[in-house]
């Protein structure tokens, strides 16, 4: 009698990015076939990436892939949380920050390949009040930004550069209150992030030396900056460089309760919502399976 091979599950946000799925399909079949059981489903609307995920869960697939952004990771990645189904990406989105991070292959064809030959690893997760993030979340101007790019039809790294171009001369920075088991402190931002992963996305690395796998999160603070020295910040943002700029201040921590003045917009892994004036982040060690590919730098 043959064994009974492993279940998995391929959630397919078909509006995510900018890049045509038409081929996916097919492709998933021709490559995977012989070595699992493929279930393949596309998302309607939002949330329903979650639902799908948590359906496959209950029905014990081994591996559950979201094929998509940073926001259906995000929804497939917290139906996964403390289960015995590993989280697989095939990045389709804008940014693809986690699967960055996480060395996944950006062409779709080899992260598809990718489930030939994969390891399992645990990796942490983090919340901000009741919702769940995967590689980072925050406030203010980036925050700002995502709200304003949320709006747009179009969509693409030119799209949000654009965003980011057209807002910068518009914003404020604001006052925060930052309270740790280590420490205590106010500081005014241009914005605030939260990084459990190392960056946001498409290789701008917010948190530089974040460990996916420490238990911790990498608090990045940029301070009030003068305009002559934003493509100065924007380059060692791109080359790893942020936390040697005189305007940013990184903390680790285990958990961290942030304040503001009022309720106001707030991102997570880049998806814009609003949240309440005090926030409290907490990072959730090794609470998510993940595959990767059998040589990335996990265990």
């Amino acid at each position: 009698m043959m064994p009974e091979m492993q279940k998995i599950g391929f959630i397919i946000n078909p509006i995510s990015g900018t890049r045509k799925k038409t081929n996916l399909p097919d492709y998933i079949y021709g490559t995977l076939g012989n070595h699992y059981d493929i279930d393949i489903r596309f998302t309607e609307r939002r949330g329903h990436a979650y639902e799908l995920a948590r359906g496959m869960v209950e029905q014990q697939y081994s591996i559950i892939v979201a094929v998509g952004g940073d926001g259906t990771v995000n929804e497939v990645a917290s139906a996964l949380v403390h289960t015995p189904s590993a989280l697989g990406i095939i990045p389709c989105g804008s940014g693809n920050g986690l699967a960055r991070h996480l060395q996944i292959p950006l062409d779709w064809k080899e992260a598809i390949e990718l489930f030939l030959h994969c390891k399992v690893v645990e990796i942490d997760y983090g919340t901000a009040n009741d919702v769940k993030f995967f590689c980072t979340c925050g406030v203010g101007f980036d925050a700002h930004v995502g709200h304003i790019f949320s709006q747009n039809k179009k969509r693409g790294f030119w799209t949000y550069l654009k965003s980011v171009l057209g807002e910068f001369v518009r914003y404020k920075p604001k006052k925060y209150k930052f309270k740790t088991a280590e420490y205590k402190f106010k500081k005014k931002a241009f914005l605030v992030t939260f990084a459990n992963a190392s960056q946001y996305g498409n290789d701008a690395y917010i948190a530089p030396h974040a460990d996916i796998q420490d238990g911790l999160i990498d608090v990045s603070i940029l301070e009030p900056f003068p305009a002559i020295k934003a493509v100065d910040i924007g380059m060692k943002l791109m080359s790893k460089k942020i936390d040697r700029c005189q305007y940013v201040q990184i903390l680790r921590t285990k958990e961290v309760l942030l304040k503001r003045k009022k309720k106001g917009v707030f991102h997570y892994d880049g998806e814009p919502c609003v949240m309440k004036k005090k926030i409290l982040i907490k990072a959730h060690p090794r609470g998510l399976k993940v595959a990767v590919n059998i040589d990335a730098p996990f265990n």
